[in-house]
This record gives C-alpha cells, structure tokens and sequence, in this order.
C-alpha cells in the first residue's frame, strides 16, 4: 500500500515519554486484578441477594448449577462477567479513539481518555455499593482506549525500519506496568480506610478505596505527565484528511479493512490472543489445584511470567528485530508459545510450569511487537490510529469473551483440555502467519 510517512522522524517526543505514559496507565489499571474474590465476598456483604447484584448472583448460580461445579464457578463465572463488560466497552471504544486521534491529534485524545479513566477511579473510590462500582468499570471501559491512540504516537516518532522495534516498548511498559499494578493492589487491598474513619462509609468510601485512590492518582500524575512532556505527533496539515470518526459497530469496521494483509494479521493476532488469555484466565487456578499453591505463590508466579515478558519485549526483541523480518519473528513466537501452553497444562512439578510460563513469556515477548509493527508497516501513514484501534479492539474482544470460556473448560473438562485447546489455537495462528508477506521498508 502506497505511503506517505517520512523516512526518518520529524517531532521531538521521545519514546521514553510514550513508554511513562503507557506505564503509568496500565499500573491504575491492573491495580484491581488480584481483588476479583474479595470484591465479590465485600459486595454480597453490603447488597445481600437483593437488587442487581442479587439478581446477577441468581442467574451465575443457575448456569454453574447447570454446567455441573458449583463450587468454583460462581466466583469463576463473576469476575469473568465483570471484566467481560469492560473489555467489550474497551472493544466498542478502541476504533473511535484511535480513529478519533487521526483526526484531532495524539495528545488531546490521551488527555481526554485518561481524564475518563481518572473518574471512572474517582466512582470506584466511592462505590458503597455494587451498581456504583459496575458504573465505574463501565466508565473505565469505555475510556479505555488510549493504549492504541499511544501506540499510533509511536508510528508517528519512528521510521517503518525502526517500527516493530519501537513496539517492543509498547509491549515492555504494558508488561512491566502489569507486574507493577497487581503488585500494589495486593499490598494495599488491606488497608481499609473504615477501620480509622468509619464515618467515611456515609461518603461511599469502601474496603477497596485505597487501591481505587491509588489508581486514581496513577491517572491524575499521568494526566500532568502527558500535558507538560507529550508533544504532539500527528502535524496539523494531516489531521483534516477525512475519515470515520464517529461510534460504530466495531465488527464492520474489522470486516471493512481494505487491506488482505491488515485483515490476515488482525486473525492472526486475535486467534492467539484468544490462547494467551486462557493461560492468564487459568493459571492461577491450575497452580493451586495441581502444586497448592498460595497467593504469594501465585503472585511470584506472574511476576515471573512479567519479568519474562519485559526482558523478552524490552531487550531480546528490539536486537532480534534488526537481523530477523517480522514475519519470520511472530512465525518463531507462536511456535514456542504453543509448546509453552503445553508444558503448562501437563506440568508434572513446578519447575515445569516455570518452564512453560518462561517458554510462553517469550513467545508471546516475540508475537506482540512483531504483529504491531506489522499492523503499522502495512498501514499508510493517514490510518494508524484507526487501524491499531481495530487491533486493540480485537485484543479487547478476546479478553471479553475467553475467561468465562476458559474457566468453564478448565473446572468441568479440566486444566489439560483447556492448555491442549490453547496450544491448538496457536498453531493454527502460525499457520495462518505463514501466509503474510513481508512489507517494505
């Protein structure tokens, strides 16, 4: 496709910028991953069996009591609906971001999506009860866009032969701030503001405030960070070129890509996506029924798994990148990463399922910077952040609709059908790699 992007970068932004501002988001917004359970338990204290909540428990109960484990699906089934909700918002909101930032600019789109997400923290905050919190994850959703808008500032800075390695940033701050942010909501999720100042609960301030006030001061510090550090990167003289900028049905817009080539690797991304979410979706769940492990395990676990991911990301990638094609990259990182699904789902000890979460790290470290360079190379220079907010709304939808899927496969078929089925999707996204050409640089 033809192009019009410079041979070498005009603006001044850093990508050590864009990386502190990916960073600093995706801490906020992981701060509330190891809190599923314990959210649960405090909400049916406040509500009961009464109202919404009480009629979302009915239902989950029904469809556990149908598919045969009540003992674990209920929990497994509410967490899994309550990010689904978020993560078909964030589906929803992706393309009218990112296309949105193609036509008004990186920077005020940034501003505007983190000052969303900063209220949505704010309701979290003050959410005494279980359709406030909802409301705030609604809000977080549905402002949850601003990964693809930061992704297209770095097709913006970079030139298309430094592109894919320039990605290898997006997927590091993602990973770090994904070892950060679940670090800090663990340690905090027990300091419950109402045990000093229990007058507070008349203001809607709840067990889990600190976290939220934490997260909400993650948004507020990077909402300073991108006024006084983010330069613009998309020049006024191509933010007019029409475009479709208004909310639509993010479907047509996947089905309406132009390009068989944007469309292969779109597939391609989302079909191991599909695989990687129901490793995150099930292993810690496989860890404590196989090894017994406990939470501090489990934390261990995934902090492993991250510091993988950012050496993988970071590092390994960036240096691969300068001697190996794209293609040929993602090729080699979803063969490793189906044998690292794998090694999970049969690990006979621990020091397998290490093996595997290594093995999967560092496939995964390889699939994500090459498919983004490659969605960015294949795009023109007038479509990037439209077109990498249809891929980060795949990516979105394939966290919306695997967890409640991957927890029902592993608590009734079990931990080895669901990690044969991963590995299985997996390959068939290699497959499918094979037929995506190489884009000039």
């Amino acid at each position: 496709m033809p192009t019009t992007e410079p041979t070498s970068p005009k603006r001044p932004l850093s990508l050590g910028v864009i990386f502190l501002t990916l960073y600093i988001d995706l801490i906020g917004f992981s701060i509330i991953f190891p809190l599923g359970p314990d959210l649960l338990k405090h909400y049916l204290a406040v509500d009961g069996h009464v109202g919404l909540l009480g009629w979302f428990l009915e239902h989950i109960n029904a469809a556990a009591r149908a598919l045969g484990n009540e003992t674990h699906l209920p929990e497994v089934l509410f967490g899994g609906i309550i990010s689904s909700l978020f993560s078909i918002l964030q589906f929803i909101f992706a393309p009218f971001w990112g296309a949105l930032s193609d036509k008004r600019g990186r920077r005020p789109i940034l501003l505007l999506t983190v000052a969303g997400t900063a209220f949505s923290y704010l309701l979290w905050v003050v959410s005494g009860s279980f359709w406030l919190f909802l409301l705030a994850r609604l809000v977080a959703g549905a402002f949850g866009g601003n990964l693809s808008v930061a992704t297209a500032a770095v097709a913006d800075v970079t030139t298309r032969a430094e592109r894919s390695k320039a990605m290898g940033i997006v997927g590091a701050a993602f990973g770090l701030g994904l070892v950060t942010g679940p670090m800090i909501g663990a340690f905090t999720a027990h300091i419950n503001l109402l045990d000093r100042f229990p007058g507070l609960a008349a203001w809607g301030i709840n067990p889990f405030s600190v976290p939220a006030l934490l997260a909400l001061a993650m948004s507020v510090v990077n909402l300073v960070w991108i006024h006084r550090r983010f330069t613009e990167t998309r020049p006024p003289e191509v933010r007019g070129i029409p475009g479709e900028t208004r909310l639509r049905n993010p479907l047509r817009a996947i089905l309406g890509l132009h390009d068989s080539r944007i469309r292969g690797v779109n597939l391609v991304a989302f079909v191991y996506s599909i695989a990687f979410v129901a490793m995150e979706a099930s292993l810690v769940f496989l860890s404590a029924e196989r090894f017994d492990y406990s939470i501090k395990q489990n934390g261990i676990l995934l902090g492993f798994l991250g510091v993988c991911s950012i050496i993988t990301q970071g590092v390994i990638v960036r240096k691969l990148l300068k001697r190996v094609t794209e293609t040929r990259v993602l090729a080699s990182g979803l063969v490793i990463s189906s044998a690292g699904l794998l090694f999970i789902g049969f690990a006979p000890a621990p020091v397998w399922l290490y093996a595997g979460v290594g093995l999967l790290a560092l496939g995964g470290g390889l699939v994500n910077p090459s498919t983004t360079g490659l969605i960015s190379l294949y795009a023109g220079a007038d479509e990037q952040g439209r077109v990498l907010g249809i891929f980060r709304s795949l990516g979105s939808l394939s966290r919306a609709i695997t967890p409640i899927t991957a927890g029902i496969v592993f608590w009734t078929l079990g931990a080895e059908a669901l990690f044969v089925g991963a590995a299985v999707l997996a390959l068939g996204a290699w497959i499918a790699s094979t037929r995506l050409p190489q884009p000039e640089k």
